[in-house]
């Protein structure tokens, strides 16, 4: 597995655990009552779970599995692929901080945050399809006279 694809996969699993720390923070206020503010963290909680976990832990599988795209370029621009990992989660730690405050009380600071998050996380999803594309091809088709006909 190259270094990108380590990298991806590797914060995949910071995110789930940070998912399970907020999904028990959660869990545990449900039943015995910490603050009330707490609730606040559940779109957070499913963001990371989601986002942060599931959508990176298949980013980084793709850039691992997908076909070589050529011997001098095995991984076509992988430039792309880390501007989409800086996207991803500097989206997604926007989201992290500006969700629970905005709904506390909302700001046109907090909303403005939350706006560039999405456009952070979208951008990251097109720029990893516009990476991946090119490695995504028909197989070659086998040569008719090995098939006899």
């Amino acid at each position: 597995m190259h270094r990108q694809a380590r990298v991806y996969v590797k914060t995949a699993f910071v995110q789930l655990l940070i998912s399970v720390l907020v999904g028990a923070l959660l869990l545990i206020n449900a039943g015995l009552p910490l603050h009330p503010r707490i609730g606040l963290l559940l779109p957070v909680y499913y963001h990371l779970l989601m986002v942060g976990w599931a959508t990176q832990l298949i980013g980084g599988v793709a850039l691992w599995m997908f076909p070589v795209l050529s011997r001098d370029r095995p991984r076509g621009d992988e430039h792309l692929g880390w501007i989409a990992y800086g996207a991803l989660n500097g989206g997604l730690v926007l989201r992290a901080v500006a969700e629970p405050m905005h709904a506390i009380e909302p700001h046109t600071w907090s909303a403005w945050t939350l706006a560039v998050s999405a456009i952070l996380q979208v951008c990251a999803v097109w720029l990893l399809a516009i990476a991946l594309w090119p490695r995504v091809r028909r197989r070659p088709e086998m040569n008719r006279s090995r098939m006899g006909g």
